[in-house]
């Protein structure tokens, strides 16, 4: 080119702009990507455009989209383009198994190879569905599952000593934590479990399916169990803060009536569990499914087929991430020892004016 010759065109990038021809051709079309991803060292799921130093899953999730010819690079740039939408909005060291979002790409052959290649190997989309051209990810799920695990020492009495490597939880103990988390059942008023929502803000009212722990389980020589719940949606931090509270009901830092009163109008110090451990197990689209399921042109909004997938994904990238940031930086640990410092009690005056009005 310096010499006034214009450079000849290597075959590959000739070969790279016939795909990208090809590929502008494309009509786009409504779909959902099924994700999985370890949230260790994101700032959560969505994308801050402006804000390249807090890194999310979104960035390289749309970095992947437009390097593989899914979406023109000015939809990256400005995602309404696209019609994107994330089902749930992970907050920051949040991991999923089963994340939707929703948009409009152009169906290249190949696609999901193709978009996993340009991804990171903790971030994987596991499958892709056409869905009609006004479905919103957000809007139109009608309940999301997560999951948390934790290890059991959690769960040991404060006034016990306690190795964390040998602690074993007991049947006992296992079922008070599951009696306390069955409280949640039903709707309540939640605005102690979220930032920035007052007593009376109706969008603080949640309304919350299932909530239990399972079987405890020993991985390299420590025991963790899960605790799932299932939910119409959740608040920022709603979960953990759920979690957290009944950890220190069980440690004993706390009375089991402190909970009623969390619901009520007072504000309620509720300790917040770390976000190690949890994790987006899936979501939930059963309106959607009844209505365009079985019209002949959509697939219902379900992944039986990805499931061993998602199982291998979680063993492979979520669960180690989760055992051994918990050995190494003892996340869990460490939270534990600032319980002590929550004010569980309420003020003088309100104890007083129980005792004169007893319910």
């Amino acid at each position: 080119e310096e010499n006034g010759h214009p450079s000849k065109k290597l075959k590959s990038d000739a070969d790279e702009e016939d795909a990208e021809d090809q590929n502008k051709k494309l009509p786009k079309r409504k779909i959902v990507l099924l994700m999985a991803y370890s949230g260790k060292g994101y700032h959560g799921m969505q994308r801050n455009v402006g804000s390249s130093q807090f890194k999310t899953i979104e960035d390289d999730l749309v970095c992947a989209l437009v390097q593989s010819g899914c979406i023109p690079e000015n939809h990256g740039e400005d995602m309404k383009k696209m019609s994107f939408q994330r089902c749930a909005r992970t907050d920051k060291g949040v991991s999923a198994a089963g994340q939707i979002v929703s948009l409009k790409v152009r169906l290249i052959d190949d696609i999901l190879e193709k978009i996993n290649n340009h991804l990171p190997s903790h971030i994987r989309i596991l499958g892709l569905k056409r869905v009609t051209g006004g479905f919103n990810s957000k809007n139109k799920c009608d309940a999301r599952t997560y999951s948390y695990m934790l290890p059991t020492f959690a769960f040991a009495h404060k006034d016990h000593e306690v190795q964390e490597e040998l602690y074993r939880l007991d049947r006992e103990t296992l079922e008070r934590v599951n009696q306390l988390l069955a409280c949640y059942k039903g709707t309540h008023n939640f605005h102690n479990f979220t930032s920035q929502k007052g007593p009376r803000d109706p969008s603080a009212k949640r309304y919350i399916m299932e909530m239990y722990c399972g079987e405890p389980f020993v991985r390299e020589n420590m025991e963790f169990a899960v605790i799932q719940v299932k939910g119409q949606s959740f608040m920022m931090h709603q979960i953990r803060k759920m979690i957290g509270l009944v950890i220190a009901i069980v440690k004993g830092y706390a009375a089991e009536s402190i909970m009623e009163r969390s619901w009520g109008e007072e504000k309620v110090d509720v300790p917040k569990a770390p976000g190690l451990g949890l994790v987006l197990e899936k979501v939930h689209f059963e309106k959607y499914n009844r209505r365009f399921g079985n019209d002949g042109l959509h697939e219902p909004l379900e992944w039986t087929e990805e499931e061993e997938k998602i199982a291998v994904f979680k063993e492979q990238y979520i669960y180690p991430t989760i055992i051994n940031t918990e050995r190494e930086e003892k996340s869990m640990a460490n939270w534990l020892k600032t319980l002590p410092i929550h004010d569980f009690n309420s003020s003088a005056v309100e104890v007083q004016t129980n005792n004169k009005n007893p319910k």
